[in-house]
């Protein structure tokens, strides 16, 4: 019997992909660990592997297919004996059909090619086979939501993160009603097709969503709308912190260093972080989780999005080895190459948005961290000096967004005391 090679779950949050690219035929001999396909997440192209050995029978999706749910049969794999000409494509779903007697195996199956640890969603009350995202089933198995009482609102009534996460916000009772509980919800603002009938008669280009502006849009709004962001501003006196970066850096122009301004920003984020233990911390929903190394975010903006890789233990890392860390994240972010692990987790972020000439800015904090810093240029500011007398220094203005639920205020003023102590006294940051 051919084996369905499924859509895979690359990341945590994925629930469907684009399929950019085959590497291999129809006809094409696999082995196991063989590339067979380039898969597009929200965030990255990765390389997809065979997990068994066989013969492609016949390619299911076409090459550029976009929003390719998780878990959809993409090829048929003949095995030993089997013919081509034999295997016929797989019906599509419905989530009012029975389950099939092979359940178990197509369970196995999915198991082994999607990559998803979450187990096969299950059945509903009357018997019927319910269709899950494995997010939402995740989303469902940490809140302890029962999914039988649900409907989905995804293709084909197929039950998403959103239906889940309206069934955690409602009353228990609520639970069996999502739709009028879907009336009773806020309106989102006017339709494409309103808004496209507005400007009749003026010329515009209609730009299409890719994933990733898509999961940026939602992940922002999500993000404005529950967590509750407060905002706490300094300046930063950064004289000498560039006259110790130029020292530094003539020393090491014979190893091909060169540190940023940034690269002592983040050291000084994760030492603060070390120094204010209760400020590095993520929210979980009904918890928090109070972190022990510094893994610190940063934004990199790429063409038509952005990513925050993290920079693990950035505490106990050299200026150099942050700055080559991070040349490296951020090269590879730009091309999409970099892996989910890579982008995922950290407790504080840093955007930094000096280098184009913007003086401040307010951030918007990313879940699950608990705050992000915003910083803006250095630039030559007229200043009062110790003795009282007018001078000039180049100041830079940062703002520290906080989510209140994690971090209150004397907690981040600390945390953000310590960012300006180092800052201003950066030879601390390599006691």
């Amino acid at each position: 019997m051919a084996i369905e090679i499924l859509m895979p779950a690359l990341s945590p949050t994925m629930e469907e992909g684009t399929l950019a690219k085959w590497l291999v035929k129809e006809g094409d001999e696999v082995n196991s660990g063989d590339i067979i396909a380039e898969i597009e997440t929200d965030k990255a192209t990765m390389e997809f592997e065979a997990v068994d050995e066989g013969v492609i029978g016949k390619i299911l999706v076409a090459e550029g297919s976009e929003g390719v749910a998780v878990n959809t049969p993409i090829a048929l794999l003949l095995e030993d004996g089997e013919d081509a000409a034999d295997v016929k494509a797989p019906a599509a779903p419905k989530a009012e059909a029975p389950p099939a007697e092979d359940d178990a195996a197509a369970a196995s199956s999915f198991q082994k090619y999607s990559n998803d640890p979450t187990p096969a969603a299950p059945a509903a009350a009357d018997g019927s086979r319910l269709f899950v995202s494995p997010l939402a089933r995740r989303i469902a198995a940490d809140k302890g939501i029962d999914l039988t009482g649900l409907k989905g609102s995804g293709p084909k009534g197929r039950i998403v993160k959103a239906d889940v996460l309206a069934a955690a916000g409602r009353p228990a009772q609520a639970t069996a009603k999502p739709a009028e509980a879907a009336k009773a919800a806020p309106g989102t603002g006017p339709s494409a097709d309103a808004v496209a009938k507005m400007y009749e008669g003026r010329a515009f280009e209609e730009v299409k969503l890719d994933g990733m502006r898509k999961t940026i849009a939602a992940r922002l709004t999500e993000a404005k709308q529950t967590i509750p962001h407060f905002y706490l501003r300094r300046d930063i006196k950064l004289d000498a912190l560039l006259k110790f970066r130029a020292e530094l850096n003539g020393q090491l122009a014979e190893r091909g260093v060169k540190l940023s301004v940034n690269d002592f920003i983040i050291k000084a984020v994760a030492q603060a972080l070390q120094a204010v233990p209760e400020a590095n911390a993520v929210w979980a929903g009904d918890r928090v989780l109070q972190m022990k190394a510094s893994d610190v975010a940063v934004a990199v903006a790429i063409e038509g999005g952005l990513f925050t890789p993290v920079l693990q233990d950035a505490d106990q890392k050299s200026l150099s080895a942050l700055s080559a860390q991070m040349k490296d994240l951020a090269a590879r972010a730009r091309e999409r190459k970099l892996a989910p692990q890579e982008y995922q987790g950290g407790s504080f972020a840093i955007s930094n948005l000096g280098m184009f000439g913007i003086d401040n800015f307010d951030a918007i904090v990313n879940p699950p961290h608990a705050g992000i810093l915003a910083v803006g240029a250095g630039v030559k500011k007229p200043v009062v000096l110790e003795d009282g007398s007018l001078g000039a220094a180049t100041v830079m203005s940062v703002t520290m967004s906080v989510d209140h639920r994690v971090i209150d205020g004397a907690v981040g003023a600390n945390l953000l005391q310590a960012i300006v102590d180092n800052l201003e006294n950066p030879l601390t940051m390599l006691a």
